[in-house]
């Protein structure tokens, strides 16, 4: 095989394994992310903690709306609750436009450190929702502080937690309506 074609497939195959990174990167950031609490991202719970500590944590509830006709708005600014404990927050979504409205949440929390330890038991987010015309529904967040938050390292002295979702909206959802 001559010199040129061994440089010429050599440049093809980078070209096609950079194209596999790029398309691959997406997700692989978000499982990371997922995993690791990284970026602000918080831990999905399959029970309850069963240690509740003295201390406390105030958890404050951002909303957002991005390109839609929809109002956000959580039921109470902030919530204090002990290291542990389970806590429950209310969220409405009114939509305010006269055709039904697709959309999907996505959230973080700040500081980033702290999204490995805000666990999430029972969560709307990252699911597609469809809010009729002119509806309110109200979506429920429960959720816990973990209990090694106050002794780990990156953890202790966390005293404030901001739990933001922005709704976004949701691809496809002419195809899935119609």
């Amino acid at each position: 095989m001559r010199k040129d074609h061994v440089v010429a497939l050599a440049c093809a195959g980078t070209v096609m394994l950079m194209t596999g990174a790029a398309f691959a990167a997406v997700p692989l950031y978000d499982l990371f992310c997922r995993v690791t609490g990284f970026d602000g991202t918080t831990m999905r719970a399959d029970k309850p903690s069963d240690v509740i500590l003295e201390d406390t944590v105030m958890v404050r509830f951002d909303t957002n709306v991005r390109d839609l006709p929809l109002t956000f708005k959580a039921r109470q600014v902030r919530q204090r609750l002990r290291i542990g404990e389970t806590g429950m927050a209310w969220f409405d979504v009114t939509n305010t436009s006269d055709q039904p409205v697709g959309a999907t949440a996505a959230y973080n929390v700040v500081p980033e450190k702290a999204g490995p330890y805000f666990q999430k038991l029972q969560c709307f987010c990252f699911e597609g929702q469809v809010i009729a015309p002119g509806a309110t529904v109200a979506f429920p967040v429960q959720y816990f502080i973990a209990p090694e938050m106050a002794t780990d390292r990156d953890g202790r002295g966390i005293r404030e937690i901001t739990l933001s979702y922005t709704f976004w909206p949701t691809k496809d959802f002419d195809s899935a309506v119609g």
